[in-house]
């Protein structure tokens, strides 16, 4: 079975967790476009639902295909966000913002009552880091900021190039207007220490750890889908 059949099966089952009047965030990404697709069919069939995208591209899918639109200004509180990630561990902790939307994706995940993650089961990991972790970063004082960053790294045992990223010659800038750094630091034995001390840093917007978040993953895998919940969940 190939990549984008596993995405959609994946994305096919995260729409059983929608119900009738929800107020949904809609993540971004290749698996989140499958989702939108498949939402805009039911939607299409009578379902009623208002979403929150979290990038430019995946409101502009949502418009296309007929998906009502609301902002977290409009409506605060969601009933539920999905969304891939680019690795996910056994207790549902991701990293995400390989598409550069970390920073709206976390915005709406912390919204909403709900997270579920749809992925294929490639992006299971046993510990985070194989995946380089993005960083939002003000573009104001980067360079100091990177140093920043990488002495945070160091201070925890973590090595790796930090690299800007970029988009042909030019540097990506995210939606928010500001820039990504990847950081190649390999496995992360204590992602709750990075992100404290990521956070800590005066220019970093924000990271693509996502800790305590996600509630349910829906991965899919050649033999079918695997769920995974959080203790709470079950």
């Amino acid at each position: 079975m190939d990549a984008r059949s596993l995405k959609i099966k994946a994305a096919a089952e995260a729409l059983t967790y929608v119900k009738d009047g929800m107020r949904l965030g809609i993540g971004t990404g290749s698996t989140a476009e499958e989702f939108v697709r498949l939402l805009a069919t039911k939607v299409a069939s009578g379902l009623k639902v208002v979403g929150v995208p979290t990038s430019e591209r995946t409101a502009a899918l949502c418009r296309e295909l007929g998906v009502k639109l609301t902002t977290l200004e409009e409506t605060p509180a969601l009933d539920l966000t999905i969304d891939g990630a680019d690795e996910i561990d056994p207790q549902l902790a991701l990293i995400k913002g390989g598409g550069g939307a970390l920073l709206r994706e976390k915005i709406v995940a912390a919204a909403s009552a709900k997270m579920v993650v749809i992925a294929d089961e490639s992006k299971l990991v046993s510990t985070l880091g194989a995946f380089p972790l993005p960083i939002e970063v003000n573009r104001f004082g980067r360079a100091a900021t990177q140093l920043a960053i990488e002495r945070a790294a160091s201070n925890l045992h973590l090595s790796g190039p930090v690299t800007l990223r970029m988009t042909g010659t030019d540097a990506f800038v995210t939606d928010g207007g500001h820039l990504i750094l990847d950081a190649s630091f390999g496995r992360i034995p204590d992602t709750r220490a990075l992100s404290d001390a990521l956070h800590a840093i005066p220019g970093v917007v924000e990271h693509g750890i996502f800790l305590g978040l996600a509630r349910v993953a829906i991965l899919a895998g050649a033999d079918g889908i695997r769920t995974l919940t959080t203790k709470t969940e079950r």
